[in-house]
């Protein structure tokens, strides 16, 4: 027995006491140590993309600095005389954006239609293995893409680009570009292509979104007499419109990243594009990857890095601009 200020106490009580003080203190030493691993592996992205930022900067600049044309606005891109660079984005970042956003036009609507049959309409025996066949396509090379888009894709639109090309040509979209309709290797077709490469992504988190969805918000809907796309409408839509965004930017990043399927689908130009879609040209990652068994010379391989880097760039700000749209609440 242990007796403290009038108040006495069972060792057994003692000892209790005391072991539950060392599993206090043990539990904030493992509570330090997870937090503190947390915030080394979250500081890990960060330093990542820090350190890819300075290499694609310091590699950069050297050829920045003998370049003899402007880098944002020319379209020459002549690496061929380390002492006569002269080599700008301009073209690149027309081909890159136009192809991509494109892409993600055609592709968004198509994906969110999928994620509401499958989440809203299909019955599960129906759902789950064409939600299973959406996600394969996912699965596909991109060099599969990229011959199925020339070979076989390409033949079959080629009248279709000749039509709007001849009533639509007064829009600046479809007037006649730098490369030959015949063949198909324009941004049209790269846009084709890359639409159905970005479909899964986008399908599949929007898909998970939507069945996020409160229960109780859409029976809540069904009680005050709402019809089944009312429901959709007015519950799921608004619910899953920030995972459709982020779905979306994925579905861009993809898209202004992808190189093989591009590079094998797209025909280079002689001449400067006009945003049209049917130019051809090169993207930033088909152009660097066209060149890659070239980069001995430290100042035309800087040429292609700093094209790279302003990808880098340009990814960023399409990630600011998709928060912005989503209101800052971008989540998937």
């Amino acid at each position: 027995m242990v007796v403290t200020r009038g108040t006495v106490t069972s060792p057994s009580a003692t000892r209790a006491s005391a072991l539950k003080a060392v599993v206090a203190r043990a539990s904030g030493r493992g509570d330090r140590l997870f937090k503190l691993l947390a915030a080394a592996a979250g500081s890990t992205i960060i330093a990542a993309i820090l350190l890819i930022a300075t290499f694609l900067l310091v590699r950069a600049i050297p050829a920045l600095r003998v370049n003899r044309v402007n880098f944002f606005t020319s379209a020459e891109f002549d690496t061929t005389s380390a002492t006569q660079l002269a080599f700008g984005i301009r073209d690149l970042f027309m081909v890159t954006v136009l192809s991509s956003v494109t892409a993600l036009l055609m592709a968004v609507p198509v994906a969110v239609g999928i994620a509401i049959f499958l989440t809203q309409y299909a019955p599960k025996r129906l759902a789950r293995p064409f939600a299973a066949m959406v996600d394969l396509l996912a699965a596909v090379p991109s060099i599969i893409f990229g011959l199925w888009g020339i070979f076989v894709l390409a033949p079959k639109l080629q009248p279709l680009a000749e039509f709007l090309n001849h009533n639509l040509g007064w829009f600046f979209l479809f007037k006649r570009g730098n490369v030959s309709l015949a063949g198909g290797g324009t941004i049209f077709t790269a846009a084709i292509v890359l639409s159905v490469m970005i479909l899964p992504i986008i399908t599949s988190v929007s898909r998970e979104v939507f069945r996020q969805t409160p229960q109780i918000q859409m029976e809540a809907a069904q009680a005050l007499g709402a019809t089944k796309w009312e429901v959709v409408r007015i519950t799921v839509l608004p619910f899953g419109r920030s995972g459709v965004v982020a779905a979306s930017m994925l579905g861009l990043g993809r898209a202004l990243g992808e190189t093989v399927a591009v590079l094998i689908i797209l025909r280079s130009a002689a001449r400067a594009g006009s945003w049209s879609l049917f130019d051809g040209g090169y993207t930033f990652a088909s152009k660097i990857a066209s060149a890659a068994s070239e980069f001995s010379e430290p100042l035309p391989t800087g040429a292609y890095i700093s094209a790279g880097f302003a990808l880098f760039v340009l990814t960023f700000i399409v990630n600011a601009l998709a928060r912005a749209i989503a209101g800052g609440k971008v989540n998937a």
